[in-house]
């Protein structure tokens, strides 16, 4: 059975949570770094739902400062009755360049507003009922998820959106042709009855006109 040590896990937490490393771990590219992220994600949302967010965050910080404590003094007895001179055993994590740019800032930014905007828009569109059926699907959607919310809470939906985040992009990968003509075959059925509702209702048909004017 394959092993995770300490080093592993510093240069999981520093090299692969790019785009690419992201994609890269909930498609299980590499099974060991996806079980590490997965089954410690999971265990702190499980630790999470027992525990206060300050519990949790410090008990974490102390399991990790433990561990990096023994290992240290490990090192050095390990150094002295070896009599060697290693020196400190995290130097090449230490000397890891963790600063963001001021590119990388900005980039990231860019991005974040953009999403903002994005939000903002389409929230506005579907409350100022901009398109009737649009709004209506949306107000179905809200009704549904106070069914959710009276089922599950906060933490466990989150809890559902990481295992599923883990699982259903691996499971859509392989069986992708399958699923995708069956996906094709809901929206077009959807697409079907939004059409014929949109040209039921009259309401649809004068904010269309009214556009178009």
């Amino acid at each position: 059975m394959a092993t995770v040590s300490f080093g592993d896990l510093l240069v999981l937490s520093a090299n692969d949570f790019t785009k690419e490393g992201l994609e890269s771990l909930i498609y299980w590219r590499d099974v060991k770094k996806s079980a590490v992220v997965f089954g410690g994600g999971l265990a702190i949302l499980l630790a999470m739902s027992l525990f206060s967010l300050i519990s949790v965050f410090s008990y974490l910080s102390l399991l990790a400062l433990a561990g990096t404590i023994s290992f240290r003094i490990y090192k050095n007895v390990l150094q002295a009755v070896q009599k060697t001179s290693e020196g400190q055993p995290f130097k090449e994590y230490l000397d890891m360049d963790l600063t963001l740019s001021q590119e990388k800032v900005q980039q990231l930014t860019t991005v974040a507003v953009a999403y903002v905007n994005a939000l903002s828009t389409g929230l506005r569109r579907l409350f100022l009922v901009e398109d009737l059926v649009d709004s209506i699907k949306f107000g179905v959607l809200l009704y549904w998820l106070t069914y959710v919310g009276a089922i599950f809470n906060g933490i466990t939906c989150v809890m559902i959106g990481f295992v599923a985040l883990f699982t259903l992009p691996k499971v859509y990968e392989n069986n992708k042709q399958s699923i995708d003509t069956h996906i094709e075959m809901v929206r077009s059925k959807l697409q079907e009855i939004t059409e014929k509702v949109k040209a039921a209702v009259p309401l649809g048909k004068k904010a269309e006109t009214d556009k178009n004017k």
